[in-house]
């Protein structure tokens, strides 16, 4: 059995899709995003790092999803990784009520259930079935196939053949857009921007019967597609791309604002903590934005932060807050400090600093903003998150499937009676602001943070 303590925040993505793409998938990046969570159970599988709830997903965009079929498991091999996952919900599991489902019941039935079925994918759809039954839209199961592309992404290895986007769809308008563009991708060298929109690809629709069509933006290295693209405001211009293979980590963008005032702000977008490369990209962000000149204020951009790792969060954390920020409880009321040890890089912690939040928020995302306005280190402009914030366990099956169930919950140093997990991060000032239908410079959201530096 294996054994790791890394925690994650999955989102609430995961489970539908992958594994840092929890539960329901809603961003299609061009690389996927994924995280990971130990724990240890010595009648089940490995634990993995512990990890936040999750949040709506990133499937990516480009990423190419394994092919690999899965291994066929005879009856003994279904019954055993059955009984062990439904033992661990049933010693671990962070509701002792079960959310007020019937476990025992539920055994029974889905016990019969794998006995009748000899399909990999079937077997894996029923599990990921019987979690669900819970309804906690965090907990959820990864086949190997899924725990494979998990690792490399949170290794910090996104693979992929594409243009060099990380986009999200947007059911409701018809196109994907544009979260950010890997360094030297066609894309960048096209001029695609973050906001731009992707309306179709060689002619389709990127968006068909509510369907997101990403294998329209992936294909073999060096081929070509030709892609509708539209900044917001802008006429639709038709681009064609020679299409790359990548394998590198999640980008994190920043860049210097400038407030109506004449102060510099420094502006950073995070997109995942499920890459064990963030933290030190955005210290090395703040390293090159401060090495001729001070900071006035620092904007972290976290509306599609879905979270990801605890080591990833607190790396992140301690470059502008210090000491202990909360405890985590299990359901025996078992309790874990949540700390961090101050590191400055370029007056960080003591910089004004602005966290944006919205509805993409999620897991050790929201936990980042919540804990730095609990300790009144930030202040927090957008939207009220949905609240997803329980900790995420990974335990490890000898399939190598690997199973995500929330193991615990958050308390904040200050007002522990606060749950986020009913509330949501709730931010000191409301603005809406849709991602697709802005630019940086004329967001409401980035406009309200650096009308506050001059404020303040």
């Amino acid at each position: 059995m294996k054994l790791h303590k890394r925690i994650v925040f999955l989102l609430p993505t995961i489970i539908m899709s992958l594994a840092c793409q929890t539960v329901m998938g809603v961003v299609s990046p061009t690389a996927t995003l994924s995280p990971t969570v130990t724990l240890m159970d010595t009648v089940t599988a490995t634990l993995q790092p512990d990890t936040p709830t999750p949040s709506p997903t990133i499937p990516p965009t480009e990423t190419p999803v394994p092919t690999a079929t899965l291994a066929f498991l005879a009856k003994d091999g279904r019954l055993e990784i059955f009984e062990k996952l439904w033992n661990i919900i049933n010693d671990y599991y962070i509701y002792k009520d079960f959310n007020g489902v019937d476990w025992d019941a539920v055994h029974e039935e889905y016990y019969a259930k794998v006995i009748a079925t000899n399909n990999p994918e079937l077997f894996y759809d029923l599990l990921n079935e019987m979690i669900a039954l819970l309804n906690d839209e965090h907990s959820g199961l990864l086949n190997p196939r899924e725990v494979a592309q998990e690792e490399m992404e949170f290794a910090g290895e996104n693979q992929f053949v594409g243009i060099g986007v990380l986009t999200q769809a947007v059911y409701e308008r018809g196109y994907a857009t544009v979260l950010l563009t890997f360094p030297n991708s066609p894309a960048e060298k096209a001029g695609i921007k973050a906001h731009d929109n992707i309306l179709r690809a060689d002619g389709y629709p990127i968006i068909q019967d509510d369907q997101f069509m990403i294998d329209h933006l992936r294909g073999l290295e060096g081929t070509q597609v030709t892609v509708e693209v539209q900044t917001p405001g802008e006429e639709v211009r038709q681009l064609t791309l020679t299409r790359k293979k990548f394998k590198e980590a999640t980008p994190v963008p920043y860049q210097v604002l400038t407030t109506p005032d004449g102060k510099r702000v420094g502006y950073i977008l995070v997109v995942t903590f499920a890459d064990i490369t963030i933290d030190v990209q955005i210290s090395d962000a703040l390293y090159k934005m401060t090495v001729d000149s001070p900071l006035d204020g620092v904007i972290i951009d976290n509306r599609m932060n879905t979270g990801g790792a605890d080591t990833i969060a607190k790396g992140t954390l301690k470059l502008f807050t210090d000491g202990t920020l909360g405890y985590f409880y299990d359901r025996n009321d078992q309790r874990r400090d949540f700390a961090v040890e101050a590191e400055d890089v370029g007056g960080s912690q003591h910089v004004p600093l602005v966290v944006i939040v919205g509805k993409g928020t999620a897991s050790f995302g929201e936990l980042f903003a919540g804990v730095l306005k609990n300790k009144q280190r930030a202040y927090i402009i957008g939207e009220t998150t949905d609240g997803n914030v329980e900790l995420l366990r990974g335990y490890d099956f000898e399939d190598g499937s690997r199973a995500w169930i929330a193991h615990e919950k958050f308390r904040p140093i200050y007002n522990p009676d606060d749950d986020w997990e009913e509330s949501g991060i709730i931010p000191d000032l409301t603005v809406l602001s849709d991602w697709d239908l802005v630019t940086t410079e004329n967001d409401p959201v980035v406009v309200a943070a650096l009308e506050y530096f001059d404020s303040n």
